[in-house]
């Protein structure tokens, strides 16, 4: 067993590497060290900081290896700089990170190669390789943000996904109950996964799909985004503030619309997903249809729980691992697919489309669950605990399989829409 996880993690290394390379690849140096938006770092600095956190955590903590670059240390540090002022620093150039990268690399397979997997929690599992490939594909995702906040020629590709189905109900019923909640025995869980613990959740219905852009263009064309009503104090405050009018990449030509999306501009599909939508919109969207926003507890029973075994599942669709046929994910496509487009993902309640397409609002705060323990660090999780950011879940085209599960929490501030993020809504049984 042993021998096969080594051979796993090699394979999700090399993958999230191919990835990585890729998306630094297509643009050249020039777009790989400027900064494309104050929310973003440049490319080049996420490239290093892969590496960075690579040889924090895999060579110098697990290996017990001499340091490969103590000296950019703090320039890599998340913490230390914001993505506003990171292009000012004395940041590695392309062939440098790319250097750089190569060479921890090199000792993380080295490292991997004579280790002990057991003896101590962070390495039981494999769990801070796992946690490192995470880390490697949540930065992939997030320079995938970057490619489409970049003006110019498009340089990424991809086929488009497949075609939509007709989904016969608009609604699934969840009846009330407990039901297992989060994780104890996923190994690459991260720690505000953790532990598995029982919720109530009441019944109420969710939305067998996303919200799409048609339905989405019908309340922006209703005059959603100039009826007060519809938004919440800060939300009203915020679309006043930042001038919204739609969804981001949006562009309205009398009653149609069309969308920018890594360098192409053309018509919205009506059943796609809607994407790049803050979560003060996705709010007001459901208030304005008569719904609101699923909590995260109802969305994660909406897909994991089975009601006629009385059983929890690691994926809306049962045990297995996500592939092709599941779920939109792995920047296969570059944008979410039609609703109805994966009917094996559908889960045991019949709801569509809960993993990849896009990340999904929920009214739910960041919070630890009961039990938590912080692991293996205070800042992956436990600093952004609090009201200042909502939960997302589901992932989104650009997630990869690796770095998402139906116990996987995101999080961000409720006016972000740079991001890959949709919604859909929930309404009381």
């Amino acid at each position: 067993m042993t021998e096969e996880l080594r051979e796993h993690v090699a394979e999700e290394l090399l993958r999230s590497r191919a990835r990585s390379t890729a998306l630094t690849d297509a643009v050249d140096e020039h777009d790989l060290v400027r900064q494309h938006s104050k929310l973003m770092s440049p490319l080049v600095w996420d490239l290093a900081h892969i590496g960075n956190q690579e040889e924090l955590w895999l060579v110098r903590d697990v290996g017990g290896r001499e340091p490969v670059r103590s000296d950019i240390d703090e320039y890599y540090d998340a913490f230390k700089f914001s993505r506003s002022v990171r292009p000012e620093l004395p940041l590695l150039n392309p062939r440098e990170a790319r250097q750089y990268v190569g060479d921890v690399r090199g000792k993380v397979f080295d490292v991997l190669e004579k280790v002990p997997l057991e003896g101590r929690r962070l390495v039981e599992n494999a769990f801070a390789f796992g946690m490192i490939v995470q880390h490697e594909q949540q930065h992939d995702e997030t320079m995938l943000a970057t490619h489409q906040l970049r003006t110019g020629e498009p340089v990424l590709h991809a086929p488009p996904p497949p075609t939509g189905n007709l989904v016969p109900a608009t609604e699934a019923f969840i009846p009330g109950g407990p039901f297992e909640m989060g994780t104890s025995d996923e190994p690459w869980a991260l720690d505000n996964e953790r532990p598995a613990h029982a919720v109530h959740v009441d019944s109420f219905f969710i939305d067998t799909t996303p919200v799409t852009n048609a339905e989405y263009a019908e309340f922006v064309l209703a005059g959603g985004y100039d009826d007060r009503r519809l938004w919440t104090e800060e939300g009203w405050r915020h679309r006043t503030t930042a001038k919204l009018s739609g969804p981001r990449f949006w562009h309205r030509e009398g009653n149609s619309f069309s969308r920018t999306a890594f360098g192409v501009t053309e018509p919205i599909v009506p059943d796609e997903p809607v994407v790049h939508v803050c979560f003060h919109e996705a709010q007001a969207y459901a208030t304005w249809a008569g719904k609101r926003l699923p909590t995260e507890q109802e969305w994660e029973k909406a897909a994991r729980y089975d009601a006629e075994t009385a059983t929890t599942r690691r994926y809306p669709w049962g045990d297995e691992e996500p592939a092709e046929i599941h779920a939109n994910l792995g920047q296969r496509h570059l944008r979410p697919a039609p609703v109805g487009a994966y009917p094996k993902g559908v889960s045991a309640a019949g709801v569509h489309q809960l993993i990849g397409d896009v990340w999904e609002w929920t009214s739910s705060d960041f919070q630890p669950y009961p039990g938590f323990e912080v692991f293996p660090y205070a800042e992956y999780s436990q600093v952004f605990f609090g009201p200042d950011y909502k939960v997302l879940r589901g992932g989104s085209f650009g997630t990869d399989k690796s770095a998402i599960r139906s116990t996987f929490r995101n999080w961000d501030y409720p006016i972000r829409r740079q991001i890959f993020a949709g919604f859909r809504c929930a309404r009381d049984a």
